[in-house]
């Protein structure tokens, strides 16, 4: 929902309801029973059953690029430097004022994509640092609100469209370090819930006034917004699936959340990484790690598998891979193809991730290896 709209997105959800809600944007775009654009291969199927359209979609899409890019790129640490650092929110926030994205190119990165033999884009809407790259009216950290002023969401969704690329939103649900009310440490095992702070940052809601409800509310809020300000979608990916398994996983009120993703995009496709519903999620998408259980957990389910183009070093911080790390060595063209190679033999697409540079711009290495990658996958045809 953009800001020049008269209705706040949660009141009109509250008033009319999450399906009623559908109906009408798409009847306010002309989207209504319109093929996405990277369905249209699949108009016959998406006639009598939109999600097997999409699913048959995905399984032959093969290759997608990966976007994390956040108020952590202006570090060069990764995407976890507020926690490994320990930066205290106040100062985290103080980033918001840096953050131009001057050079975040989303034409020229649908191109490059697609020169690639990329057939969808994942953005990272939101990372564990809560900051949005969308006009949300959830909270006020987001990049509309930061010295670059755009919409970076609407930019892609756009540009992917242009390009007939599918555009995933990735929402990271499970790890929120910011929200007040986020998940914390007395109800989620999982260490890695918060930075250490200590004493606690005083920007966390106490524990005797903490109401995790309030949390639940505000992720719903910023999914339904995803899912209904940037016309169709090819899905939603969350992350942060360990805190979820760590406690009673029904507090996060996730099917639903699918229940509702459902009514505003019949067709788009739902993962939460390797699988927090399996039986209500679309597709799995392990890291290097979960490959292995994912493939005997799969049950038939398509799959794609997640690498990133930048290698780790003996100093890397562990789970900082995503994010642009400052001084890291990068892949190149013969360890792409040997990844989708790979992929393949295992019946799965390949999720490529980049971290642009702190301006949006993509390395240039990344650049020129992907160029050298769609050479090759065309010669090979």
């Amino acid at each position: 929902m953009h800001r020049g709209r008269t209705m706040h997105l949660r009141t009109f959800i509250t008033s009319v309801g999450w399906g009623a809600m559908a109906a009408c944007l798409g009847r306010a775009r002309g989207e209504a029973n319109t093929v996405p654009i990277h369905l249209k291969k699949h108009a016959g199927l998406f006639a009598k059953d939109p999600r097997g359209a999409a699913r048959a979609w995905f399984r032959e899409a093969k290759f997608g690029l990966f976007i994390h890019y956040g108020l952590y790129s202006l570090l060069g640490k990764g995407e976890w430097v507020q926690f490994h650092e320990r930066i205290p929110i106040a100062e985290y926030t103080k980033l918001k004022d840096r953050f131009t994205a001057e050079k975040f190119d989303a034409r020229a990165i649908a191109a490059m994509a697609e020169g690639a033999g990329m057939r969808y884009v994942t953005l990272v809407c939101k990372h564990c640092d809560s900051f949005c790259l969308w006009d949300t009216r959830a909270t006020d950290f987001n990049s509309v609100n930061s010295p670059a002023k755009r919409d970076l969401v609407a930019e892609m969704a756009t540009a992917c469209r242009e390009r007939g690329l599918g555009f995933f939103a990735f929402y990271e649900h499970g790890f929120d370090w910011r929200h007040p009310h986020g998940p914390a440490p007395w109800d989620w095992s999982v260490k890695s819930v918060r930075p250490a702070y200590d004493p606690p940052d005083p920007f966390y809601a106490p524990k005797d006034r903490y109401d995790f409800n309030k949390y639940v509310r505000y992720a719903d809020a910023g999914v339904g917004e995803l899912c209904s300000g940037y016309g169709p979608i090819a899905g939603v990916w969350l992350d942060g699936i360990a805190v979820p398994l760590s406690g009673d996983k029904g507090r996060f009120r996730v099917p639903k959340l699918y229940a509702k993703i459902r009514e505003l995009q019949p067709h788009a496709l739902i993962c939460y990484k390797s699988g927090l519903y399996p039986e209500l999620e679309d597709f799995m998408a392990p890291e290097k790690p979960q490959i292995e259980a994912a493939m005997k957990n799969r049950a038939g389910k398509p799959m794609e598998i997640c690498l990133t183009m930048q290698k780790r070093g003996t100093k890397t911080p562990k789970g900082a891979l995503w994010g642009w790390l400052d001084g890291a060595e990068h892949v190149t063209a013969d360890e792409v193809m040997a990844m989708l190679d790979d992929a393949a033999s295992k019946q799965a697409n390949l999720l490529l991730n980049v971290g642009p540079l702190p301006d949006g711009s993509i390395h240039p290495e990344d650049v020129a290896t992907l160029k050298e990658v769609g050479r090759r996958l065309r010669a090979a045809k």
